[in-house]
């Protein structure tokens, strides 16, 4: 298992850069676990779930997550922890990085 750490910068493509110079192409990040200061997830529509539905928060949260890494692209899902003790939840799209840290925890995986 390897543990990619973010410290500052976009978190999904951190994943991305860290798992191409780690010659991983594709594995299960088996864990996400962090702090953004903002995030963009999307979710599908109750009437078509080949749509997605984007939505972006400025504001910080609590996350954790899994996901995975095919083809050398980032596939994550996650749940962030925002003020009023409330979830947010879906396919990350970005998350921005800068006053905690988010590590995802990866186990690479021959080609599928």
């Amino acid at each position: 298992m390897l543990m990619f750490a973010i410290e500052s910068g976009e978190m999904v493509e951190s994943i991305e850069r860290q798992a191409n110079s780690a010659g991983i192409r594709h594995g299960a990040i088996v864990s996400l676990i962090g702090g953004v200061d903002e995030f963009t997830v999307s979710t599908m529509p109750a009437h078509d779930a080949t749509e997605d539905i984007v939505s972006t928060y400025r504001i910080p949260g609590e996350m954790h997550g899994a996901g995975e890494i095919r083809d050398g692209k980032v596939h994550v899902h996650a749940t962030f922890a925002i003020q009023g003790d409330r979830a947010v939840a879906g396919h990350v799209r970005s998350a921005i990085i800068g006053t905690w840290f988010a590590r995802a925890y990866v186990i690479p995986l021959a080609q599928t």
